[in-house]
């Protein structure tokens, strides 16, 4: 048996006997091999996300703007400078191929953005309108996955999971664009609970669940207004379909449509004319479709909330990626949204808000492993809301225009 040089040194002082240590290695080795085991079909993965933005129309212009009080990437606190966006990190156990298999998914995010998923309540932040600007490390997901061996088997995830609405993404190396549309803002972001996922084909799958809340407050126990029920719960369900290979050059496209019904925390905070127990509703239906030229993909989606009762918001999107090369693409979206916010940042709005964005993203991964962007983008408000202070006075404009670069190092 080989010692190590501390063991022998130990040995030469009299400390030890090397009999017991012998002893003492054996008796180590099965529960090392075990661990050993229990980790070796984890994986390590992540990303360092940097970016550089520029706002020729202001500093304090938001891109997108703070559309439903909830800001997106580009944010005014990102204007005009350098910027480390965010550290992504990741532990992975896939589930195996047998019957009544397990995993889990553990991500934490760490930096500026790790604020804006609101997933903290300190320091009396946490609700969808609101976040706590201090926290540099949140739970990004956390959940556990399990398989029962019903029919063609039931996909379970227990624990914080992304919402299962949605074109994009919150990890924005997931996305076409850097910056996040105003249908993303509009949508919960991730939820504490339980999901099940049924595939019925290759073509079919279906999904369910129950959560604490539609925001992203772990363990939130909504409503926390006076009067309201302690037994709300979130309720959400989804359906995702795939065209087979036999459709040609369409195969591949992907329809999905969803509905996520429940109550936020701190409401009426975010729907001022809802009272106690009213729950609101976001729906969505979105897809992506391949062309006849196989480099050209469009993709296009659309969110409606019943926030605010006859005043409902929505917002419509369309994209188009182009992969030139194998190593450039090009990406674009267009957007229409209208909004019945009553003010923003204290101003206040005359009725109805529509607001259009045009995105434009280069992405060319020169180095290995590192995603990089440049994207120019135009807002533009039928109201004047993009703004920021200035020596004191709020100035307001109805266009904004952002260019930045993003670098993002993926492991």
């Amino acid at each position: 048996m080989k010692f190590n040089k501390w063991t022998l040194g130990l040995a030469a002082l009299g400390v030890v006997s090397l009999a017991s240590a012998a002893r003492a290695d054996e008796a180590a080795a099965p529960k090392l091999s075990q661990l050993q085991t229990a980790l070796s079909n984890t994986t390590l993965s992540g990303y360092v996300d940097t970016s550089v933005e520029y706002n020729p129309t202001g500093s304090g212009s938001i891109a997108p703007v703070a559309f439903q009080g909830i800001q997106a990437t580009g944010s005014q606190s990102k204007a005009n400078g350098i910027n480390l966006n965010v550290i992504d990190l990741a532990l992975d156990k896939p589930e195996d191929a047998g019957p009544w298999a397990s995993g889990y998914h553990v991500e934490m995010w760490f930096g500026p953005d790790a604020a804006t998923l609101g997933t903290s309540q300190a320091l009396g932040f946490g609700n969808d309108s609101g976040y706590n600007s201090n926290q540099s490390v949140a739970i990004r997901q956390a959940y556990i996955t399990l398989n029962t061996p019903i029919g063609n088997g039931i996909d379970w995830k227990i624990g914080v999971f992304d919402t299962i609405i949605g074109y994009e993404s919150n990890s924005s190396p997931l996305n076409p664009n850097y910056t996040h549309s105003y249908g993303y803002t509009m949508e919960p972001t991730t939820h504490t609970g339980v999901l099940a996922t049924y595939k019925f084909s290759d073509a079919f799958s279906a999904t369910a669940g129950i959560a604490d809340s539609k925001g992203p407050v772990i363990n939130d126990r909504s409503p926390q207004t006076a009067g309201a029920s302690d037994s709300l719960k979130t309720y959400m369900g989804s359906i995702s379909l795939t065209a087979p290979t036999s459709w040609g050059w369409a195969s591949g496209a992907a329809l999905s449509a969803g509905v996520i019904n429940g109550i936020f925390s701190g409401q009426p905070a975010n729907a001022p004319f809802a009272t106690a127990n009213d729950t609101t509703t976001s729906w969505y239906v979105g897809g992506t479709l391949p062309t006849p030229n196989a480099n050209l993909k469009l993709g296009a989606s659309f969110d409606y909330d019943t926030a605010y009762k006859s005043n409902n918001p929505w917002a419509l999107a369309f994209y188009a990626n182009f992969q030139a090369t194998p190593k450039l693409s090009l990406n674009a979206r267009a957007e229409w949204a209208k909004n019945y916010l009553s003010t923003v940042a204290g101003f206040p709005l005359a009725g109805e808000n529509n607001a259009v964005a045009l995105t434009g993203t280069l992405q060319y991964n020169l180095w290995a492993n590192v995603l990089t962007r440049v994207e120019i983008r135009w807002d533009h408000s039928s109201n004047d809301i993009y703004g920021g202070a200035l020596s004191g006075v709020q100035h307001l404009q109805d266009n904004a225009v952002m260019l930045a670069l993003q670098a993002v190092y993926q492991f």
